[in-house]
């Protein structure tokens, strides 16, 4: 068994965020290095809805009564809604100390670019590999990996675009919400999209109220393992290789 790095859990979700569904994977990141739930403070990053009227006091408010309904000592809603936000030194200060940072769900490329050479993104990486937990769900999880897909240019035809993304898992691009994406996604689009794919990547599709957590960090060349959790599956593609399909409770070398 891999030995534990000094870095954090990281949960990838297709969708649940501050639901009850999650709850399991959200006090096993908590708890995560010994951690105890009542003691911890979690940051909410509701970034992905900055361009909504009212999505980050939805995802603000629906995160903060779910963690309170968890036990957690401290729940810290910020306004970290674009670049600029991104490095405002009060908004950047919530994020100190935290157990635990949580992006939700919107629009990826608006998390990308808000994030990217950021104060705030700095103290999360930094904060990250230090041992707190971080999570993101659908366009917050897509944020993580080191490539995004279009995927409504795609629904309406266009070809597959890559754009970089904030790289934290650099060789992986995440498919949010895939249980419904698989519905339109036919065979011709999927090996479409897989040939088109950034060389090395593999492309997960994480099915809603599904997480994929990070557990082991990798370690003198060795391969990082991840444990599906929630009620569904998570589906690995890549390159020349036929799709694996991963139920809740199986644990994968990625």
């Amino acid at each position: 068994m891999e030995q534990f790095t000094d870095a954090g859990m990281l949960a990838l979700l297709g969708s649940g965020e501050y639901l009850d569904v999650m709850n399991e994977v959200d006090t096993y990141l908590l708890e995560a290095r010994g951690g105890v739930v009542k003691e911890s403070r979690v940051a909410l990053l509701p970034t992905a809805s900055g361009l909504e009227a009212n999505g980050p006091n939805y995802w603000n408010g629906l995160g903060s009564s779910h963690f309170r309904r968890l036990g957690v000592k401290e729940v810290r809603a910020t306004r970290i809604l674009d670049h600029q936000s991104a490095n405002d030194p009060e908004q950047v200060a919530l994020l100190e100390e935290s157990n635990l940072a949580y992006f939700s769900g919107g629009d990826p490329q608006h998390v990308i670019e808000s994030m990217r050479d950021s104060e705030a993104w700095r103290r999360i990486e930094a904060a990250y590999r230090g041992g707190m937990s971080l999570a993101g769900c659908s366009a917050g999880a897509m944020a993580m990996g080191g490539f995004t897909l279009a995927i409504r240019d795609i629904r309406a035809g266009q070809e597959p675009r890559w754009t970089k993304a904030l790289g934290l898992v650099p060789h992986i691009v995440v498919f949010p919400h895939f249980d419904r994406m698989r519905h339109w996604m036919g065979e011709e689009l999927q090996k479409r999209i897989i040939a088109s794919a950034p060389e090395g990547c593999v492309l997960v599709g994480i099915d809603e109220n599904t997480a994929l957590v990070r557990t082991y960090e990798p370690r003198d060349g060795r391969i990082a393992t991840w444990r599906v959790m929630g009620q569904q599956s998570v589906t690995l593609f890549a390159a020349n290789v036929e799709p694996r399909v991963f139920q809740a409770g199986a644990e994968i070398e990625l």
